[in-house]
């Protein structure tokens, strides 16, 4: 019933979202898109509370494949996308979403192991590109899409921080228990920065999240 619930849950929590998103239009429809991708993040707190079946979490980023998708395609959730169609960043979202259900929630049964890389992928990546457009700085070319030195710092910070605060705080191994953590957070968030900036337009949405997974895995 509880998984039924979150379901449930879920899909009013996305509604109001994207009903909050058309407050931001005024702005602009990057505001009105940065404010979705940074509230969904959000989502990952719903499904650890109610879901505790994984098949039932999975649903959901399941579902909006298929909607981002078709909205990409005849542009039905006006406020998340762009004028012009310039990529499957909502779609790979989505996608994401679901491969951390399926490998926290699923594989390793650790419903935590997928919420830094999902916060990361929604506030870093979201205010990023907010704070990127908001203060002047120079501009650099990696990949085919540019950067900005202040996103790409803003996109550091937090990815250090959350990777910090989680290895203090969650990471039960001796090691990452010691002063060594600091260093492994920084190191951490610059790889997720440059992972991010070499990302190809839309699949930062992938390449940060399950970058950042891999590496959550790799230090145990």
């Amino acid at each position: 019933m509880k998984n039924c619930i979150g379901i449930l849950v879920s899909y009013l929590y996305i509604a109001l979202v994207i009903i909050g998103a058309k407050a931001f239009e005024k702005k602009g429809k990057e505001s009105s898109r940065k404010f979705i991708h940074i509230m969904l993040g959000n989502w990952w707190f719903i499904a650890m509370y109610y879901f505790t079946n994984v098949w039932f979490a999975a649903f959901v980023p399941a579902t909006f494949v298929i909607i981002n998708y078709l909205s990409y395609k005849k542009d039905i959730i006006k406020v998340m996308e762009r004028e012009k169609q310039d990529g499957l960043g909502t779609v790979y979202y989505a996608i994401s979403l679901f491969i951390l259900v399926i490998v926290s929630f699923g594989i390793y049964e650790v419903p935590s192991l997928g919420l830094i890389p999902n916060l990361i992928m929604a506030y870093g990546d979201g205010l990023a590109g907010l704070l990127g457009r908001m203060i002047k700085s120079k501009k650099y070319k990696l990949s085919d899409t540019k950067k900005s030195v202040a996103g790409s710092v803003t996109m550091f910070a937090i990815s250090t921080i959350l990777i910090g605060g989680y290895l203090a705080f969650w990471h039960t191994g001796e090691f990452w228990a010691t002063p060594h953590w600091p260093l492994v957070s920084v190191l951490m968030g610059f790889v997720i920065t440059a992972i991010e900036a070499i990302s190809a337009k839309g699949t930062d949405n992938i390449t940060v999240p399950l970058g950042t997974l891999c590496m959550l895995l790799l230090i145990g």
